[in-house]
């Protein structure tokens, strides 16, 4: 069977402080720390409506996350100027590595899918405008299970869609908590180590392999595959 490779969007393939430049014009030099909060308060949202089972989308999140950051920097934003940050976190862009990593990807025959807390639409956006979508199979979204991940459930929806079964089945996300998660939950994951100071969660999960690039995916997930492959026979 064909290896499977679901993809996180939001700061694995797009870079969520694409941000950072339209908020200057609003915040000035505070942009690269109110991303940052924005950023982390979002993903706390989307953790507490999941635990929560109070499910509102990945876009509400966002929303929520903006009105809190600015309520805590104390800036002046009024709602039209959230509508504009907003419109922009709808087209961000893709990290410098991620077309040639996608490409060496596709070209291994590998079968690569977008698996995201983001909805189908938002994804299909980003993807499109930032002229990735064609290396994919399809868009998976926890908005099909009304959940987020790391719930253990979502894994296994993407395993569903997919057609794919955990051994042969990688996550691919910069975000530990995506990986522990999809460890956690039977398959194989790629950290994506995009930062020097990036700290993986110490938990005594641990990723199947740490990449700091894109381009160096394919040649790892093959040579794991083969070294699970010898140790079988």
């Amino acid at each position: 069977m064909a290896v499977t490779l679901a993809f996180d969007v939001y700061g694995t393939l797009i870079d969520t402080h694409g941000v950072i430049a339209a908020l200057e014009k609003y915040v000035g030099d505070k942009a690269t720390e109110f991303s940052a909060t924005w950023r982390d308060k979002q993903l706390e949202y989307s953790f507490r409506r999941g635990l929560m089972q109070n499910y509102e989308n990945f876009a509400h999140c966002t929303r929520n996350a903006l009105d809190y950051t600015s309520a805590y920097y104390k800036t002046a934003l009024g709602q039209n100027d959230k509508e504009a940050l907003l419109d922009v976190y709808k087209v961000l862009p893709a990290f410098d590595d991620v077309k040639e990593g996608l490409a060496r990807a596709q070209n291994s025959g590998f079968r690569m899918f977008a698996f995201s807390n983001g909805s189908a639409e938002a994804v299909e956006m980003l993807l499109n405008n930032s002229g990735i979508r064609e290396f994919f199979m399809g868009v998976v979204s926890v908005d099909e299970m009304k959940s987020y991940k790391p719930n253990p459930a979502v894994y296994s929806h993407f395993l569903r869609r997919a057609g794919a079964v955990g051994s042969e089945a990688w996550l691919i996300s910069s975000n530990s908590f995506d990986v522990i998660g999809a460890v956690s939950s039977g398959m194989r994951a790629a950290w994506v180590k995009r930062s020097a100071d990036a700290v993986f969660d110490p938990w005594g999960i641990e990723p199947t392999v740490t990449v700091h690039s894109l381009l160096n995916l394919t040649e790892q997930v093959i040579q794991e595959r083969k070294k699970s492959e010898s140790s079988l026979s």
